[in-house]
């Protein structure tokens, strides 16, 4: 069934508690990207232009130990926020308590206040990690109703997503009605021909992900590391290719299962070093002894393009080549291209390393949807229900 979007909702006067993910890249206590604040901005004002009272809740980083409070305070993610909203964003440093309740009690229509950090609570016994059921009650008490536009951490049941969700009418913002619009869609109803393409390094990350799209998509498209795996268990020389011998039976059944579903690279750049500093060459099928495998080559990316033609629904989880060195872009480079360029379909970008790529190379805006989470999107590619998504109301 559908679920509720933060457009269902009326807002005007309540107090809206939100889940936002604004665990941003931090450095000496300052923000070093701040793409996962402004990508919150659309939930943010709309629940302000609708006369809510908003209290945000997010994690950032790990906390082990009372040290780490010090560099993992939100406090200069509230600053931030502050500045991009052109008003005053109230930071509470706690997560509990009189301070806090006579915060929100304060509150007017069309203010903003921020919960410090809710993975403090983890300090006494993981209370937020562990979805500590009194917790995520208090938490719900604070507000009247919940918006939750954390994708990236749906894939995991805490109070601050899914122990909130359990005591509110809940819905999802823009973020996350994206992601269940696109991904979700793909998943379970996508326009054909649907493609998918993958790469990475292992096929172990992956496997839940490629036995659904096996499933599900038209044609797989395998490049990156994990290509190693599969030609292992077509009995394909590999080099000093990165190879997992523990997944080969698994690869060969996988192939047998596909057919001519799932297509593998027909040529790779190789080096006799993992490094951009040592000369390259190109290898149709085998890799030689004393080489590796670090790229898909021209003609895999010809053939990759040939299969995305005409294709009304794609999608992209996994570099197809050690991306970071230049001497091993070009085949991530050419999908990336290739898909930007892709006329009236469907293009879909699951997060991780592959949407830094389109990032990188100055492709993001030709993309449909590229997701916010990395991990959650795989689970939610391999079908698998998400603890935050089923929390979320139904329509």
């Amino acid at each position: 069934m559908a679920k509720k979007a933060v457009t269902d909702m009326d807002l005007k006067g309540k107090v809206v508690l939100e889940r936002a993910d604004f665990n941003v890249p931090m450095k000496d206590g300052k923000i070093t990207n701040d793409n996962r604040i402004q990508a919150a901005l659309p939930t943010i004002n709309y629940i302000l232009e609708q006369g809510g009272k908003l209290v945000l809740f997010s994690h950032l980083g790990k906390i082990k130990t009372e040290e780490d409070k010090a560099d993992k305070t939100l406090k200069p993610v509230a600053e931030r926020l502050s500045e991009l909203l052109g008003k005053e964003v109230t930071f509470v440093p706690v997560t509990r308590g009189q301070e806090l309740e006579d915060a929100i009690a304060a509150m007017q229509s069309g203010d903003v206040l921020m919960v410090e950090n809710t993975r403090f609570e983890d300090l006494d016994g993981k209370k937020e990690s562990k979805n500590d059921p009194e917790l995520g009650k208090y938490w719900a008490s604070l507000g009247d109703v919940f918006v939750n536009d954390a994708f990236g951490t749906a894939h995991r049941s805490h109070a601050s997503n899914v122990g909130i969700a359990s005591h509110l009418e809940t819905a999802a913002g823009y973020l996350m009605d994206n992601e269940i619009k696109f991904i979700g869609g793909a998943v379970d109803n996508p326009k054909r021909p649907f493609v998918a393409i993958l790469g990475g390094a292992k096929v172990s990350d992956k496997i839940g992900v490629i036995e659904n799209l096996l499933e599900k998509a038209d044609k797989v498209l395998i490049g990156g590391g994990m290509a190693y795996t599969f030609y292992a268990a077509q009995g394909i020389q590999i080099g000093k290719s990165l190879v997992e011998d523990d997944k080969i039976e698994l690869a060969k059944e996988l192939l047998a299962k596909a057919g001519d579903k799932l297509v593998l690279p027909i040529d790779n750049v190789t080096a006799k070093e993992f490094s951009n500093d040592v000369p390259t060459e190109v290898h149709e099928g085998p890799v030689p002894e004393d080489q590796m495998g670090l790229d898909i080559g021209p003609k895999t990316i010809e053939l990759f393009k040939e299969a995305l033609e005409g294709a009304q629904t794609v999608v992209w989880n996994g570099p197809m080549g050690v991306f970071e060195m230049s001497n091993f872009a070009e085949g991530t480079i050419g999908v990336c291209k290739a898909l930007a360029e892709l006329e009236d379909a469907i293009t879909i970008i699951g997060g991780g390393d592959s949407a830094a790529a389109a990032q990188q190379l100055g492709y993001a805006d030709q993309f449909t949807h590229i997701s916010t989470g990395g991990g959650a999107s795989l689970e939610y590619l391999e079908g698998k229900e998400l603890p935050g998504l089923a929390a979320i109301s139904d329509k």
